[in-house]
């Protein structure tokens, strides 16, 4: 009898704590569905073709004209942040995990990535400032890059130094023992086989300064014209969000809400990207 009471209240316990976690992922889901048709109901409706096609007008009425200069502004400045903070990310990672694993200089060098990967962005915006944007006089859209590719360093290093970790050493040895080198084991053994796990880290850096606004405030700035000349200040979809969605005009901010939906979708985009990466 003892022991049926007992087994009586475990399940108990057990379903309790079932309801419980239940509960909370209803709660969850309800808040983010809740979110996601606020976003839809406000931010869609601005999401027509001049959104895409047309840059802003100078108007303060209806016709404010569209988001084409942030949106390319944008795709610019990540693209200038990955051709720096990829190889410099990776090569980082190769470091630490096949030539200087279990060297103190290793473990420093993974205890400033782990502190800079936990900086506030605006942190790295305010050290852009004072470092780039200072000594050149002007902002400018190769500040903005460098604060993002500052950003994505430390991410990218300790994703790729922990994939390749779970490379098997049976691999290597497997190279070693057919006469390879130990730079050319790591680039068409190791590496390949660690490929899929390393897309996925550069895809979360990705991700994570798409979004990003502080940074760009007080480096790039931000621009109504469209240019590609990263020498001056630049546009970005963050930065001119933000300036509409604090403004006092009506249609300025219904722009900003379409704006923020874009930057979500992109996000949301980048995330099923890096599972399809994952999975594969």
């Amino acid at each position: 009898m003892s022991i049926l009471g007992f087994q009586g209240r475990r399940r108990l316990r057990n379903n309790a704590a079932f309801a419980l976690c239940l509960f909370f992922t209803a709660v969850i889901l309800a808040v983010l569905a809740a979110v996601t048709w606020y976003l839809l109901s406000i931010g869609f409706s601005s999401l027509t073709w001049k959104f895409f096609s047309e840059v802003p007008s100078g108007c303060t009425d209806a016709d404010v004209g569209g988001m084409k200069h942030a949106i390319l502004g944008t795709g610019v400045l990540i693209v200038l942040a990955c051709l720096g903070a990829i190889p410099l990310g990776m090569s980082t990672g190769v470091f630490l995990s096949e030539y200087a694993a279990g060297s103190k200089l290793a473990q420093s060098v993974r205890f400033v990535c782990d502190v800079l990967a936990g900086v506030p962005s605006i942190v790295v915006g305010v050290l852009g400032y004072e470092l780039v944007v200072v000594p050149l006089g002007h902002f400018s859209g190769w500040a903005g890059a460098l604060a993002l590719g500052f950003i994505m360093v430390p991410l990218v290093s300790r994703t790729t130094e922990e994939m390749l970790r779970l490379v098997p050493d049976s691999y290597r040895e497997a190279s070693y023992a057919l006469g390879a080198t130990k730079s050319r084991t790591i680039v068409e053994v190791v590496i390949p086989a660690a490929s899929g796990s390393l897309i996925t880290g550069v895809m979360l850096a990705i991700a994570r300064v798409a979004g990003e606004t502080a940074p760009l405030l007080f480096t790039a700035l931000g621009s109504r014209l469209l240019t590609l000349d990263p020498r001056q200040p630049f546009p970005s979809l963050t930065a001119q969000a933000f300036v509409y969605a604090t403004g006092p005009y009506e249609a300025q901010r219904n722009l900003a809400w379409g704006a923020i939906l874009v930057l979500i979708s992109l996000i949301l985009i980048l995330n099923g990207l890096i599972r399809l990466a994952s999975r594969r």
